[in-house]
């Protein structure tokens, strides 16, 4: 099995992107932080990075590997809790924020919920980008966040500056991953039908 290069390297970009998002809301709290953090995902979408969140509900329409959408995952993971821990060295004062963050998250129904919620959120922004539009990021990313909706990579930067782990990040990717292929079900055919349209 060979890994290819691009995909890690764009992988750890993407992660780098997301916890800069991060430390803005970190450090900022609301209204602004997570207005900011929108930043994070323009970025990967304009500059064409792997983002879990955003590729796992493309995964059938798009045909994206199903290996390659594990190592993107898994180096998500390892790259935004090692950029989380460098922050939390960096700025003290993100540290207590994160750890207090983390100690309300749980490996409950209502985690899984809002993980699930955060995936349908993260589709439809990814999915009105391809269609030209920045309005599903501009709006989505502060939604999720205002509504306590759960984001694996943040959650794992965020794990990182607290310098801890929670075993509620595995709900977090699942609610994720099928929250997402949850709402392109839901569409499925208008996105064929608009592909349909083009050609």
């Amino acid at each position: 099995m060979k890994v290819s290069y691009d995909l890690i390297r764009k992988s750890i970009a993407a992660s780098l992107l997301i916890s800069l998002g991060n430390y803005a809301l970190l450090k900022l709290g609301s209204p602004i932080g997570p207005i900011i953090f929108a930043f994070g995902l323009l970025g990967v979408c304009y500059m064409g990075l792997n983002l879990f969140t955003g590729k796992c509900g493309f995964m059938f329409q798009d045909k994206i590997n199903k290996l390659d959408l594990l190592i993107m995952l898994i180096v998500n993971l390892l790259a935004g809790y090692v950029f989380g821990f460098i922050y939390s060295i960096a700025d003290a004062e993100i540290y207590q924020s994160a750890l207090t963050k983390v100690s309300t998250w749980g490996f409950s129904l209502a985690f899984f919920i809002k993980s699930l919620l955060c995936g349908i959120i993260m589709y439809i922004a990814v999915y009105m980008y391809k269609k030209n539009t920045n309005l599903g990021i501009i709006y989505g990313i502060p939604l999720f966040i205002f509504c306590g909706f759960q984001h694996c990579i943040a959650n794992i930067i965020t794990m990182g500056v607290a310098r801890t782990f929670d075993i509620s990040i595995i709900l977090c990717i699942l609610g994720n991953f099928l929250g997402s292929l949850f709402m392109w079900y839901l569409t499925r055919d208008i996105v064929i039908d608009t592909k349909k349209k083009k050609k």
